[in-house]
């Protein structure tokens, strides 16, 4: 077998829930979106059922994915409905769905549904992606109540600029939904995202949100999630399985993107972007082989990569070659790639995945 391999530590995620309800301290939901951001829903969510408060999923598909896998805890659909027809499966499943927009909420009234639904009401505090404005919000929060469709109603925001501490967007959004909140009836309240559990002790309401945060990958560039005790869940490894020598002055790979300046030992590895590794990760990027940190060197190509084992003279076939878990963190590797740790997780493909 292709001896690329993603363990999924499912302790390690157990650890991460427990440790992001107790730095939020309210209720959270673990958010399994994307394919639990590449790490295998339903088992993560199989992982989780016994101590998560709920779950969270994009859409419609995801959430009756876990259901169909057992899931019985409550599952709220971030993105809400797409058209009319999925409020009967919404029903159906006893999901929870937020209302975003103006378009969602007449669905909601027109529907029929044998239960009130449990809606979390989108607010647009800034970030300007979805959600009512902070005019339309009061209006569209009394009309669900006097539709009869609403069981329960919780307000939620989304924050655009978390993950950066010291910018003053994401105060400017909690005085915008505060402001908004005291028109309204006290309710439940979902503000904080990763970052803003993290970092935002005036975030941390009824309900946080972990996502990133529970797959043990740091949200913020300053290394907050593993000074909070967060562990990587995922660990992506591969072998090496050829060793090249190059004398001075040789090229490797696509491009001659990487040229030797001495004499070069070359372990061609088996993963590529195919796989999920970005092919814009440039020579240097960190990789750990045998235990031993060293770096990539020149393109990486669909199906196989180079690392440099020069100064690595036990290192040959069959060496264990981490791309990133515990010894190379994802954030490194993404940033080496000019993009972010959830877009490496998220593309893992062709690996064999272990749960352990």
């Amino acid at each position: 077998m292709r001896p690329l391999i993603a363990s999924i530590r499912l302790d390690h995620l157990r650890h991460n829930y427990r440790l992001a309800k107790q730095r939020h301290g309210g209720r959270v939901l673990a958010v399994l979106k994307a394919n639990a951001y590449g790490h295998g829903a339903p088992q993560c969510a199989r992982a989780l059922e016994d101590i998560a408060d709920g779950f969270a999923v994009a859409c419609l598909e995801e959430a009756l994915q876990l259901r169909e896998a057992g899931i019985r805890r409550p599952i709220l659909l971030l993105e809400g409905v797409f058209e009319a027809e999925e409020l009967q499966a919404v029903d159906a499943h006893d999901l929870w769905m937020a209302v975003t927009s103006e378009r969602q909420l007449a669905m909601v009234e027109a529907s029929a549904p044998a239960r009130p639904f449990h809606i979390w009401l989108m607010l647009d505090s800034g970030m300007h992606r979805e959600g009512l404005s902070p005019q339309d919000y009061p209006a569209a929060w009394r009309r669900l109540e006097k539709s009869g469709k609403a069981a329960s109603l919780t307000r939620m925001t989304h924050f655009a600029r978390a993950d950066e501490p010291g910018v003053a967007m994401t105060f400017s959004q909690l005085e915008t939904f505060d402001a908004v909140a005291r028109q309204l009836p006290a309710s439940e309240e979902s503000v904080a995202n990763s970052a803003g559990m993290l970092c935002h002790e005036r975030a941390r309401r009824s309900w946080g949100r972990a996502g990133i945060l529970l797959y043990g990958a740091d949200p913020l560039p300053s290394g907050v999630a593993a000074d909070a005790g967060m562990l990587p869940v995922m660990r992506l490894a591969s072998r090496v399985f050829g060793v090249r020598e190059l004398a001075a002055g040789e090229p490797v790979g696509y491009g001659d993107n990487f040229v030797s300046a001495r004499p070069t030992r070359v372990g061609l590895v088996a993963c590529g972007y195919a796989d999920g590794y970005p092919r814009l990760a440039s020579t240097g990027s960190p990789v750990s082989i045998d235990g031993v940190r060293s770096r990539l060197i020149g393109r990486v190509s669909m199906d196989m990569l180079t690392v440099d084992l020069t100064d690595l003279p036990a290192a040959g076939i069959g060496s264990e070659v981490e791309l990133w878990g515990d010894a190379i963190s994802v954030n490194e590797v993404a940033a080496c790639a000019g993009t972010i740790s959830y877009e490496l997780l998220c593309n893992v493909k062709r690996a064999a995945f272990r749960y352990l």
